[in-house]
């Protein structure tokens, strides 16, 4: 499945699969959101899966979150991966 990404004011849906090939499509619909925002939600509930890359972006985004002062949640039960990176950072 390709990925979809659909929003709604400051909340996005991501479905499908975050990975090397679906790259672009995410970086595309997230480059500068935090020039337009303030408050970002994304649910995760939809992907299927996510390998490194997908990780990365999420990553990517949120640091970029922390340095511009603003608010980003992620939500849904999704992908164990994400989740466990920023369980790992938590605890270091």
């Amino acid at each position: 499945m390709d990925l979809k990404i659909s929003n709604c004011n400051n909340f996005f849906k991501i479905k499908g699969i975050l990975n090397r090939n679906s790259l672009e499509a995410f970086q595309n619909e997230f480059q500068n959101i935090f020039e337009k925002v303030n408050n970002l939600t994304i649910s995760i509930e939809d992907i299927e899966s996510m390998d490194r890359y997908g990780v990365n972006a999420f990553v990517a985004l949120h640091n970029e979150a922390i340095q511009k002062n603003k608010n980003l949640s992620i939500i849904g039960i999704g992908c164990k991966d994400l989740y466990n990176h920023f369980k790992a950072e938590n605890a270091a």
